[in-house]
């Protein structure tokens, strides 16, 4: 096992990483950037490491500076957590060839999955089911780009092999509007994420968003822990998680679970690993993995039971998976809001100081934040600043006492969404379950024409 580890991220994910460091008895370097000196996981870190100015170009997606932060400090692995660098096929190279363990898959998975063609095409072979479209990078020549829509069938949606976040994609109705759409499409991918790589499949039009999370070693062992329903969301962006999903088919739920298993020992994935669906109609349609961490990891862990962080780094340092999949037992239910700093229905950002801040507590509630009270919320970053996940033994116990736990908190002197979220938990439509990914946005169109 590994005696120290850097932590190569920020945020409540960074102090998430490192309680489940010290529960093991490892010892963590932070590192930081000079807009983050003052935050709790660098002053609760064996050691700390300033890595570059608040632009996270020059401090957190700075390669070089992380990799001589492990040098200087004598660290034997680098977790990366989620977003920044945890996903750079580069980084883990990079991480890799200086001589340390990089806490997630082998660089050239991470290039394989990262690219959404080439994903797909891995998935086809594993048998996972996919969305309807092309195999390969779309064409330049007009007639084919019109062919292969009219095999698909309208509404299509065009897609960067190299996006992620909601960006880069286009959803077409008409063969009138087609063309431009690529040629656009095209030219976005290109200047966001440095590859001019689109392609085309089906849309669909009312879909679920629904994720299933596994975990792999490096001797081809590998289980699935279950799914979460992260339909909740605007603009791309998850506001709402929960697991296991409700009112899922039962049948194509474990079907599909096992052969995300199987297709990670196809292959040789290593660690955690999301593979994300569209659901309609009954069916899961593959759209992407992500190679890393969640942000709803939480909700996975507390109706599993296990320690899906510790997992990761026990798998970085060579150990087999402990557990077989019949040892994976789902209980209860668990939801998780996504608390941000910002207005509850602009969305504007809303940095600033925390004057007075109290997280609840209670049965079943979990807080996953880094802020505290006079902590000052620096605007270079994305504004989560916590997350408040309840547990139940039924989906009512765990929307209820996330109620409650919403109405104890208390965050003064920055506005924050949890005026959403409680209006959100007494929505008719979520209090059913089974929401589109169209739903929220919809919800918040009327709202404000209403105004």
């Amino acid at each position: 096992m590994f005696g120290k580890i850097l932590i190569a991220n920020r945020g409540e994910i960074a102090l998430r990483i490192q309680r489940a460091c010290r529960e093991m008895g490892i010892k963590t370097v932070a590192v930081y950037s000079e807009a983050d000196a003052e935050a709790k996981y660098v002053k609760l870190a064996d050691e700390s490491v300033c890595i570059g100015p608040a632009a996270s170009s020059g401090s957190y997606l700075n390669m070089p500076a992380i990799i001589s932060a492990a040098e200087v400090t004598d660290a034997e692995a680098i977790h990366p957590g989620y977003g920044f660098l945890s996903e750079n096929a580069d980084f883990a190279e990079r991480v890799d060839k200086s001589g340390f363990v990089f806490i997630g898959p082998r660089a050239e998975t991470i290039r394989m999955m990262g690219d959404k063609v080439s994903a797909k095409n891995a998935m086809k072979k594993a048998g996972v089911p996919v969305v309807p479209g092309i195999d390969t990078a779309l064409p330049d020549d007009a007639k084919e780009i019109t062919k292969i829509a009219r095999e698909i069938g309208y509404p299509v949606i065009i897609k960067a092999a190299g996006g992620g976040g909601g960006r880069g994609m286009r959803v077409v109705h008409t063969e009138a509007a087609l063309l431009n759409a690529a040629n656009t499409t095209r030219a976005e991918a290109q200047a966001a994420f440095n590859n001019p790589m689109i392609y085309m499949e089906k849309f669909l039009e009312r879909p679920r968003h629904i994720e299933i999370q596994v975990i792999a070693d490096k001797h081809k062992n590998a289980l699935y822990l279950g799914d979460r329903d992260c339909s909740m969301q605007r603009r791309h962006q998850k506001i709402i998680e929960e697991a296991p999903a409700p009112l899922l088919n039962q049948r194509a739920r474990l079907r599909t679970a096992e052969r995300c298993a199987e297709a990670c020992r196809k292959i040789g994935y290593e660690g955690a690993g999301t593979f994300e669906f569209l659901y309609e109609g009954g069916e899961f349609f593959f759209i992407e993995m992500n190679t890393r961490l969640q942000v709803e990891h939480p909700v996975t862990e507390l109706i599993t039971g296990l320690d899906i962080v510790q997992m990761q780094i026990r798998i970085a340092a060579g150990e087999k998976l402990a557990l077989r999949q019949r040892d994976v037992v789902l209980s209860g239910h668990s939801i998780e809001c996504r608390i941000n700093a910002e207005d509850p229905y602009k969305f504007t950002p809303s940095p600033g100081r925390i004057t007075s801040l109290h997280m609840p507590g209670g049965p079943g509630i979990r807080v996953d934040s880094h802020a505290y009270s006079g902590y000052n919320v620096p605007p270079n970053y994305d504004s989560l600043i916590g997350k408040i996940i309840a547990y139940g033994d039924t989906r009512e116990q765990a929307i209820a006492r996330l109620s409650i736990a919403l109405s104890e908190t208390v965050i003064e002197g920055i506005k924050t969404n949890i005026p959403l979220h409680q209006d959100l938990l007494r929505d008719a439509a979520f209090l059913r379950g089974g929401t589109s990914i169209h739903y929220l946005e919809e919800r918040l169109a009327k709202l404000v024409k209403a105004e």
